[in-house]
């Protein structure tokens, strides 16, 4: 088995580089990673129920969608992550016990009494500090961990909180926990950094034939290729999400405006506005000219300001409605 170094922070490179050794990569492998600033939200779900957009904008925390399901996890350099892959044996799928087992063992050398919670949680002292999920692609298993040692908590809350908002969907829900960091319950002080080290070496004295292994320039092109792709692309991190439908309500000087969307993978499939405004058109045709475009700022904007706004809700502004109809 190959311990694979690997020093990248780029939340996106880092993922798509978990599915290029599920899917590519010839042999079994360990790697151990961290990633800057993000939110990884799990293969099926909607990142728009999971995470507060404008906390993540403002302190330019990165959302990525990963290859595993389970619910929507933060990062930082204080987190410590694990992926292991190598051939799915009958029973390993779903199978975290095996497979965090190691993590356990670990901890309990650094004086941390560990212990499963649930399917693919672990906890210390009833908080939660790990967060696990698997994929199986053509007879190998990925299996990938979080280990929160010294992260941002209060990042960590205000990125994994949504908005005020109306949104029903089809997604898979996180479930709400207590946290915690590991720093907080070492009997001795340390950084992320030793912690990193010392895992690293608790993997090459503890499993048989672990070589260290780094990638070569065609495999780093490789994945460079899948993260530019897919895991850097809006089609993949929101427009990947299952169908909801969206509903904001706001109260202007000139009435009130209610939105309705239906949305089915990042587009825009049905529309209706509501409210006591006046308008010279029927708002349908402001409705219905919203069909068909991307859930995104980014396609909305330049519809809107394309559009006789006025005519159907007189008073309106592009600026006014774009909050109305996404995130």
């Amino acid at each position: 088995m190959y311990l694979l170094e690997n020093d990248r922070t780029d939340p996106a490179w880092n993922l798509a580089l978990d599915e290029y050794l599920l899917t590519r990569f010839p042999g079994e492998v360990l790697t151990l990673w961290r990633n800057g600033p993000s939110v990884i939200i799990g293969k099926n779900q909607n990142a728009m129920e999971e995470i507060d957009l404008d906390f993540v904008r403002a302190h330019q925390i990165t959302v990525v969608r990963r290859l595993t399901g389970g619910g929507a996890v933060f990062h930082d350099l204080g987190n410590v992550n694990y992926t292991l892959v190598q051939p799915c044996g009958t029973g390993d799928f779903n199978n975290y016990a095996k497979f965090t087992k190691p993590i356990v063992e670990f901890l309990a050398t650094l004086g941390v009494k560990a212990e499963r919670s649930g399917r693919n949680d672990l906890l210390v002292d009833g908080r939660k500090f790990s967060g696990n999920a698997q994929a199986a692609r053509d007879g190998r298993i990925l299996h990938h961990g979080t280990l929160l040692f010294s992260a941002d908590l209060s990042r960590l809350s205000g990125a994994l909180r949504p908005r005020d908002i109306k949104l029903s969907g089809k997604g898979v829900k996180s479930v709400s926990s207590r946290v915690t960091n590991l720093a907080d319950h070492l009997p001795a002080p340390m950084d992320v950094e030793e912690f990193l080290s010392r895992l690293r070496a608790y993997f090459l004295d503890t499993v048989p034939d672990l070589e260290p292994y780094a990638l070569t320039q065609d495999e780093r092109a490789a994945v460079d290729a899948l993260c530019r792709e897919k895991y850097q692309t809006w089609d993949w991190n929101f427009g990947a999400a299952p169908q909801y439908a969206w509903t904001r309500a706001a109260k202007f000087p000139y009435g009130l405006v209610e939105v309705h969307l239906d949305v089915d993978r990042g587009s825009i499939r049905a529309a209706a506005l509501y409210g006591d405004y006046f308008g010279r058109l029927d708002s349908a045709g402001l409705a219905q000219a919203l069909v068909g475009l991307p859930h995104r700022r980014e396609a909305l904007l330049p519809a809107l300001q394309a559009l006789p706004l006025e005519d159907y809700i007189a008073g309106s502004t592009a600026e006014d409605l774009l909050p109305l109809l996404c995130p």
